[in-house]
C-alpha cells in the first residue's frame, strides 16, 4: 500500500512510510498503512461515539433531521477526502484528521465551549481543538501499553491547527477548510428546515445563495421545495470544493514545493480559497451569526445549557469523589480545574441536562 502511494500521490503529499512515527513505539500493521489504523482507532474511541449527542447548532434532540456533531464530522471527513483526492494527497490522513477535529468538543456546540474557557480562565482555558489533542493523547484508556490512542504524529500535528506557527501538512489543512465548507453550508440547510431561514430572505440577503439558486433553477427548472434546497446546498458546496481546489494548486505551483517538508517550510496556509470566494464567505458568515447563531430560538436554549455546566463544575469542584477515579488521579496530578473540565466536556448534551436534573432537582424540559 505504502508503494501504491508512491505511484499514484503527489510529491508534496504526506506519505505513510516518511511518518515520524508514534509517541509509544508499536509494530506497524500488516494489512494498514499507519494513517489508515489511525482512522480505525479514531471511529472505535469513545469519544467519537459520544458526537452522536452533542450539539451542532441545534440543542441535541430538538429535531430528528437536524445535524449533530457526528453528522457534521462525517460530512467534514466526506469533503475533506473529496478535495484529497482532487489534489493527489493522502486521503487516510486527511480523512483521520477531519473524524478526529471535533473530538474534544464540549457539550452545548461552542456556547458551551465558551461557557467552560471562561469557567477555566486562570487554570490554561478551553479550546476544543487542544482538548482533542488532549483525548488522543491522554484521556481515552482502550491501550494496555500507553495511555490515549499513540496516533501518529502527522495527525497529531493536523489537531494542533491553533497552536502552530508555521502550516502543517497539505492534509491537515485541507481538513480545516473542509470544516468550514460543511458548517456553513449545512448550517443552511438546517437553518431552513427549522424555519428560522427562507430561500426568500437567502435570494435577496447573500450572494453565493443567490447564485447557487439561479443555477439551480436554470439546469433544473422548478422543483419541489426540499428536492431545490438540497441541489442549491449541493451547488454551494461543489462550487467551493472547485474553487479550493484550483486556487491551491496555484499556490503550490507559485510556492515551488516538493515535499511535505517544503509545505511545513511555508509561511502560510497553501490552501486556500479565491479572494473573491473568501470575501462572499464572509458575507455568508456574518449572515449566519445576525439570522441564525444567535436568533432567540437557537441562543436561548443553549444559554440555559450553558448556566447548567456553569452549575456542574462548581458541584464538581467541590464533590470531588464523584467525578470517578481516573479523573481524581489526573487532578491530584494536573489541578482539580483541569480534571472537573475534562469530565464536562466528554458529557453529552443529554447526559449533561440529565445529570444537572438529578443533581439539582430540576426538569429536563427547562432547557426546551
Amino acid at each position: 500500500m505504502e508503494t501504491r502511494e508512491r505511484q499514484f500521490l503527489a510529491p508534496y503529499a504526506q506519505f505513510s512510510a516518511e511518518t515520524r512515527g508514534r509517541k509509544y513505539k508499536e509494530e506497524p500493521a500488516e494489512w494498514r498503512t499507519h494513517y489508515q489504523r489511525d482512522r480505525d482507532r479514531v471511529i472505535h474511541s469513545r469519544a467519537f461515539r459520544r458526537l452522536e449527542y452533542k450539539t451542532q447548532v441545534f440543542l441535541n434532540g430538538t429535531g430528528d433531521h437536524l445535524r449533530t456533531r457526528l453528522t457534521h464530522t462525517m460530512e467534514v471527513a466526506g469533503i475533506a477526502r473529496n478535495i484529497a483526492r482532487a489534489m493527489r494527497l493522502n486521503e487516510d490522513l486527511t480523512e483521520t484528521i477531519a473524524l478526529a477535529h471535533d473530538l474534544g468538543h464540549s457539550p452545548f456546540g461552542h456556547t458551551g465551549e465558551s461557557a467552560l474557557n471562561r469557567l477555566m480562565r486562570g487554570h490554561g482555558g478551553f479550546e476544543h481543538n487542544r482538548q482533542s489533542l488532549r483525548i488522543v493523547e491522554e484521556l481515552e484508556q482502550k491501550y494496555p501499553g500507553f495511555p490515549g490512542l499513540n496516533l501518529t504524529w502527522e495527525v497529531r500535528e493536523g489537531l494542533m491547527k491553533h497552536s502552530r506557527e508555521r502550516p502543517a501538512s497539505l492534509e491537515a489543512q485541507v481538513a480545516n477548510l473542509a470544516d468550514e465548507i460543511a458548517y456553513y453550508s449545512h448550517d443552511l440547510d438546517d437553518g431552513l428546515d427549522c424555519g428560522l431561514l427562507s430561500e426568500v430572505q437567502l435570494r435577496r440577503d447573500v450572494a453565493v445563495w443567490r447564485g447557487a439558486d439561479r443555477q439551480v433553477r436554470k439546469e433544473h427548472g422548478a422543483l419541489p421545495d426540499e428536492c431545490r434546497r438540497y441541489f442549491i446546498i449541493r451547488c454551494l458546496i461543489d462550487s467551493q470544493v472547485h474553487d479550493v481546489v484550483e486556487t491551491t494548486e496555484q499556490c503550490i505551483q507559485a510556492a515551488g514545493v516538493q515535499s511535505a517538508g517544503d509545505v511545513r517550510s511555508q509561511r502560510r496556509s497553501l490552501v486556500q480559497y479565491s479572494p473573491e470566494r473568501r470575501q462572499r464567505n464572509r458575507a455568508l458568515r456574518k449572515y449566519l451569526y445576525q439570522n441564525l447563531y444567535y436568533n432567540p430560538q437557537v441562543h436561548r436554549p443553549n444559554l440555559r445549557a450553558v448556566r447548567m455546566l456553569e452549575d456542574l463544575f462548581h458541584y464538581y469542584a467541590e464533590h470531588r469523589r464523584e467525578i470517578g477515579g481516573g479523573a481524581r488521579k489526573r487532578g491530584r496530578q494536573q489541578g482539580w480545574p483541569r480534571a472537573v473540565c475534562d469530565y464536562l466536556s466528554g458529557m453529552t448534551d443529554r447526559y449533561a441536562i440529565a445529570t444537572h436534573a438529578r443533581l439539582f432537582g430540576l426538569r429536563t424540559k427547562s432547557t426546551a
